[in-house]
């Protein structure tokens, strides 16, 4: 499954650090539940938040692991320049930490991981983390942004989304990376928007419009925006247009 090339990931976020707080009420409500779905015995000493962004896990893990430190890492600097509260942030990529082995207790991911290749990402966290330490990663399942695909669908032949794992695939790439105990569960999540500008401004604002290869290079003609908001308009609900996120929570220990 291959992914946009790590520097224009980079470059994405850079240009969303701004904007990413006030579009990130779905990324948000996906952070709560993966804190709330964190086991009692969970070790909180040294905590890694990998693909941090603007920092809003930050609270969440304070609270929950008031003596722990809290590693803030990210790929772009500009996300971190974003994190209001003092504490030790680390400019790096999921898929080669900067870190030494062994020395993680809880690695912590909410929406990162899909950006990266899973296997390499998985695998980076199992040789932080000690051996009595805990796995807690939230993902993006294969139904994300479906509805984006329906109205695109027969428009052009552009990719108009990512690629993303099933829950069998991760659960697998999880133990080949060296993962017991292996817990999976999988929920949605669906925001709502008064027409396709509003959804499509968004999705840029949080960064998520980068799909590397296969992507649409050049603007669109009026008729075939057209054709996509007609077909947007049929999945229409009460509340307004669906952008549905399909939820994938990973815990595992090494």
């Amino acid at each position: 499954m291959t992914r946009p090339p790590r520097a224009r990931v980079r470059q994405s976020f850079e240009r969303a650090a701004a904007t990413y707080d006030a579009a990130a009420g779905v990324q948000r409500l996906i952070c709560d539940r993966l804190a709330a779905a964190l086991p009692a015995c969970a070790p909180g000493g040294r905590i890694l938040d990998a693909g941090c962004g603007t920092g809003y896990a930050r609270g969440l893990l304070q609270q929950r692991f008031p003596t722990g430190e809290i590693i803030a890492l990210d790929l772009s600097t500009a996300m971190l320049q974003r994190i209001a509260a003092p504490c030790r942030r680390l400019a790096g990529d999921l898929e080669q930490l900067p870190l030494t082995g062994n020395c993680i207790d809880l690695y912590w991911s909410s929406l990162a991981v899909q950006w990266c290749n899973l296997a390499q990402a998985l695998g980076e966290a199992r040789r932080v983390l000690r051996g009595d330490g805990h796995l807690a990663l939230a993902s993006l399942g294969p139904a994300t942004f479906h509805e984006l695909r329906t109205a695109f669908d027969g428009v052009d032949a552009h990719r108009h989304t990512l690629s993303f794992h099933s829950t069998d695939e991760v659960a697998t790439l999880a133990r080949a990376a060296g993962f017991s105990a292996v817990n999976i569960e999988n929920h949605r999540e669906t925001a709502f928007y008064p027409d396709l500008r509003s959804l499509l401004l968004a999705v840029k604002a949080v960064g998520a419009n980068q799909l590397g290869a296969g992507r649409r290079t050049g603007l669109m003609s009026r008729s075939a925006l057209a054709r996509v908001e007609a077909a947007y308009e049929n999945l229409r609900q009460p509340a307004g247009l669906p952008l549905s996120y399909d939820i994938i929570h990973l815990h595992a220990q090494p």
